[in-house]
């Protein structure tokens, strides 16, 4: 009697808190499988350059990379090249995806001029922008600002394309509900056409971070002073390549952070 209590109680039959603690479980396994293969990958890595079954000068191995990055840490000069290439990225992607969201609600709500824009979305979306980076330094600044248009280029026509296309592929019988019960245009956006997208806007909020982080390492290569990417073509100029591999390193850790953030925040906005 008591346990049927707790379970009126609770809500939650016994079947369905099996099934939630076996997809508890599963997480579990999946971080932990994770973990390991990133450790395995590290050991294998660091025995392979102490047996000298790769060449270290090529490659450097897990140590001289942590030491590398022990050094910089004390004279604080990491977290001035982290400070540079996150701030330049956060922006470069917030500015991305900002524009890339308005462009597709225009698109969305004036069709004839989808209609106009549709090949040349096409066309701006097959350009390669690392390619006109220095194009795109030259008009915007040599500098942040340079940099920053360089990520958010390689990122707004994705996004807009991404967002436009499911905008136009929502339920029509949702939006004809509405508009029968008197709702305008912009009451269609915000109760149907923005709610029914939050799946895909934060999926494009998790892919401009990888395409934001590509367009402001080759900003980098191409005019800055400090930054992951000025190490990363700083450490191949010199051929010290312990500094490239620590650099790709340490942008492997901070996108993946960056990720796991979004992928974090998009739980609780769907969950809302």
């Amino acid at each position: 009697m008591e346990k049927k209590k707790k379970q009126s109680k609770q809500g939650i039959s016994k079947e369905q808190q099996q099934y939630l603690q076996s997809i508890k479980r599963e997480k579990i396994f999946i971080r932990i499988t994770q973990v390991l293969l990133f450790l395995l990958a590290i050991v294998s890595w660091e025995a392979a350059a102490r047996h000298n079954i790769i060449d270290t000068f090529l490659t450097s191995s897990p140590g001289a990379i942590f030491e590398l990055i022990i050094g910089f840490i004390k004279d604080g000069s990491l977290f001035k090249h982290l400070y540079v290439s996150t701030t330049e990225t956060v922006v470069g992607f917030l500015v991305g995806t900002i524009v890339g969201l308005l462009a597709a609600v225009v698109l969305w709500w004036f069709e004839k001029l989808a209609r106009i824009m549709d090949p040349y979305m096409v066309i701006l979306n097959s350009l390669p922008k690392t390619a006109l980076a220095p194009i795109i330094i030259l008009w915007a600044g040599m500098g942040f600002s340079g940099i920053v248009v360089t990520a958010a280029s390689i990122s707004v026509v994705v996004t807009t394309m991404t967002l436009y296309t499911g905008f136009v592929n929502v339920e029509k019988d949702k939006i004809i509900l509405l508009r029968t019960l008197g709702g305008n245009k912009f009451q269609v956006l915000k109760k149907v056409i923005i709610p029914a997208n939050l799946p895909n806007i934060m999926s494009v909020i998790k892919v401009n971070i990888g395409l934001s982080w590509i367009g402001v390492i080759v900003g980098e290569f191409l005019v800055s002073k400090a930054g992951i990417g000025y190490l990363i073509l700083y450490g191949s100029q010199t051929f010290k390549l312990d500094l490239v591999m620590m650099g790709v390193f340490v942008l492997g850790i901070v996108a993946a952070l960056m990720y796991f953030l979004a992928a974090w925040l998009e739980k609780k906005v769907i969950k809302y």
